[in-house]
């Protein structure tokens, strides 16, 4: 399984969306530091995910999440409330 995942900043509250076959590894890498694009708004916290069965499907839709602003607030949103109750 490959997954498009949100992450949110506790320093600053703004989001990162990524994809990998190994969410929680991949979390770890964020908050270690790892990562170039947020090493500096860490800590992170998993907001949530999207399964797909394929690193291109995940591919994607990252980028097709990246691109648009009307979809990205979907994303966040829709990952929002499932992770508020």
């Amino acid at each position: 399984m490959f997954y498009v995942y949100l992450l949110r900043s506790e320093i600053d509250e703004r989001y990162y969306i990524g994809q990998t076959d190994d969410v929680a590894e991949r979390l770890t890498r964020h908050n270690q530091g790892f990562v170039p694009a947020t090493k500096s708004r860490r800590p992170l916290i998993l907001v949530g995910y999207e399964e797909f069965s394929s690193r291109n499907e995940a591919r994607f839709r990252e980028h097709e999440l990246k691109r648009s602003a009307i979809r990205r607030r979907g994303f966040y949103d829709k990952l929002d409330k499932e992770l508020r109750p």
